[in-house]
């Protein structure tokens, strides 16, 4: 096939990201209910944290009352309050300049250990200021104010664990040196700590002028669908080119047998056919130079447990394309013969992260909510409406990124992450789409909401949420819903089959056009599981309606699958990565999508690992052994 080009770059998450200071209007809303406060300390203690290498593991049902209430009532309250796990700590400090104040801790979420939220306040009259620590090894450390003198000790390793001094004037860096860097993720303890500083995320033109129209043009909504149906349909739109006279390419190791996932079921008249690799930018082994058999799955070169392959829906066997007919739409012959590109990730070798942009997907209300839904009470659908003091970031942090293997694009943005039509419409403020990171909750999961979601022992799962579900929730580490299943399985039956809503534009909420213009640029996440092993499969569909979408995962017989975003490259965004000599190299999915990267001072920036985003994304590590010292 024809030779890719690699793109390098060095991770420098200090030099690269933008920058803007924090801002502490959320403070002062921030109400630390006092019954749930520990009692502060007899004694003046020290201003530091004790990092013991044997946390304690707290179980979900631990939860106080008061904590679990707050989390359910609508009323207005915090990101804070919102956390029903979390944990709090107080205690008396005092300064480099002798004055006295109080140092509050709160562990988020204790079996997740990743976020704190540290309170330093002082009787000036000020509403104090906020600091959110991230803990980079949740498995070995965990923190706790500690007694000690009057300015703490400088870090040490002890029996006992090792300190921290964070604001003793000998103390470096300080928080105040963290805070004043601007870093997205600014080092604290020798690294063993990060302070998550407030930063601006990146976007493209095209999506700046898109929601400036939204936002501060009347009826800028439907200018923008207007456009999109206009100047946009089918614009990334690519048609399989067959190699003519071509016969199937014999099976290689790479791709045979139980390593790769299980391969499309087709046509009969379709077995065999080579197509040309098109726009693929990632380089895969193939027996065929620059082509590849419809269906099948080709080893990422050099890039263990990844596969690729390519298919067109009307390759997919006759018995899929006619089942559920009351359910699935007929596809058009445009998107019958567009191409779909797929990534699979065997599970066994990766973790699964979720990072939040630093603008979406927002936690107020979706302008799509009925009125009569609508709590006029409440600043958002779970009673906040913003995330302040907590600090999202829109990229991967320097503790993870050395492990990362691949990113790609979230869902919907919060505007359209909620239900204007059918029964989800009125249900739950509107059913708007919940997601969590690091343990904690930014919006709830709904039911009957398409979810991923990885729990905290790394084990990563795709279905409908259930009401029934949220007995999971202190082990969750990250989840994201986006509207309604395009598959589900019968485990009767041993097959997958369409979900209910799939030929619904409204009820499914799969935007598009009233009109009921539902093709276009989509990505979709599903989920195969075949001889013993579990694929995460991403799907890159140039132009389909989630009916098409829904024949494809069928015929790749997945488990589950559910739609991601749509419309756009920047939102249907994959990268893949290697690591040689120091720097990284970039392989994209579909090589326009190089464009969204950036080049500062003549090096490359791939998205979202060397600049903060305003989008959320997934990204995917190698699986490394926990260090859990018994």
């Amino acid at each position: 096939m024809r030779k890719l080009s690699q793109q390098r770059a060095t991770i420098s998450v200090v030099e690269l990201a933008s920058r803007r200071q924090l801002g502490e209007d959320g403070g002062s809303r921030w109400r630390l209910r006092r019954s749930l406060a520990l009692s502060a300390a007899a004694t003046i203690v020290a201003v530091l944290f004790l990092i013991s290498p044997s946390p304690p593991r707290v179980a979900g049902e631990l939860a106080p009352e008061g904590q679990v209430a707050e989390y359910h009532f609508d009323t207005p309250k915090t990101i804070i309050e919102l956390q029903q796990f979390r944990q709090t700590e107080t205690a008396t400090i005092e300064g480099p300049d002798g004055k006295r104040g109080t140092a509050t801790l709160v562990n988020l979420n204790p079996l997740i250990n990743v976020w704190y939220l540290l309170r330093l306040s002082w009787p000036d009259g000020s509403p104090g200021l906020f600091y959110h620590l991230q803990n980079s090894h949740p498995h070995e450390q965990r923190l706790s104010l500690s007694q000690g003198g009057l300015h703490g000790v400088p870090v040490a390793k002890t029996g006992s664990g090792s300190t921290c001094e964070l604001w003793s004037s000998s103390a470096k860096p300080s928080l105040a040196e963290a805070r004043a860097s601007h870093a997205p993720y600014a080092p604290l303890c020798g690294g063993r700590l990060d302070l998550r500083n407030p930063t601006e995320g990146g976007s493209t033109a095209r999506e700046a002028v898109a929601d400036f129209l939204r936002k501060h043009v009347w009826g800028g909504e439907k200018i923008v669908v207007f456009v999109r149906d206009t100047f946009f349909k089918d614009r990334w739109r690519e048609e399989a080119k067959v190699v003519a006279g071509s016969e199937r390419v014999p099976a290689a190791p790479e791709k045979a047998g139980p390593a790769a996932p299980l391969s499309a079921l087709l046509d009969p008249a379709y077995q065999g056919r080579l197509i040309a690799t098109g726009d693929l930018g990632i380089d895969i082994e193939t027996a065929g130079r620059g082509a590849v058999a419809l269906g099948d799955w080709y080893p990422a070169r050099d890039n263990a447990g990844v596969f690729v392959s390519v298919i067109q829906p009307a390759a997919v066997a006759a018995e899929i394309l006619q089942s559920y007919p009351r359910v699935v739409h007929p596809l058009d012959s445009v998107e019958r013969s567009a191409l779909v590109y797929l990534v699979a990730f065997d599970l066994n070798h990766f973790d699964l992260a979720l990072v939040l942009g630093t603008d979406h997907p927002g936690v107020g209300w979706s302008p799509r909510v009925l009125p009569e839904v609508r709590d006029r009470r409440l600043p958002g659908p779970d009673g906040i409406g913003t995330i302040a003091p907590l600090v999202a970031t829109g990229m991967i942090s320097p503790a993870h990124a050395p492990r990362t293997v691949a990113t790609f694009a979230g869902g919907y943005k919060r505007e359209h992450g909620a239900f204007k039509y059918g029964k989800l419409a009125r249900i739950n403020h509107g059913s708007h789409y919940g997601f969590i990171e690091e343990g904690v909750v930014f919006s709830k999961l709904q039911p009957e909401l398409s979810t991923i979601f990885a729990l905290e022992d790394g084990s990563i799962h795709l279905k409908t949420w259930a009401e029934a579900d949220n007995r999971l929730l202190a082990q969750i580490r990250y989840a994201r819903q986006n509207g309604v299943p395009v598959i589900e399985y019968d485990e009767g039956a041993n097959r997958s089959f369409p979900g209910p809503l799939v030929g619904e534009w409204g009820p499914g909420n799969w935007s598009g056009s009233e009109a009921g213009k539902l093709r276009t640029l989509r990505a979709g996440l599903a989920l195969q599981e075949a001889n013993g092993k579990r694929f995460l499969i991403y799907g890159y569909f140039s132009t389909a309606t989630p009916s098409a979408m829904a024949r494809v995962f069928q015929a790749y017989r997945c488990r589950y699958a559910m739609h991601l975003d749509m419309n756009a490259l920047e939102h249907t965004y994959l990268a893949i990565y290697k690591r040689a000599g120091g720097h990284l190299l970039v392989q994209h999915l579909i090589q326009g999508m190089s464009e969204l990267d950036k080049t500062v001072d003549g090096k490359y920036v791939p998205r979202f690992i060397g600049y903060p985003d305003n989008r959320d994304f997934f990204y995917l590590m190698r699986r490394e052994e926990r260090r859990v010292t018994p």
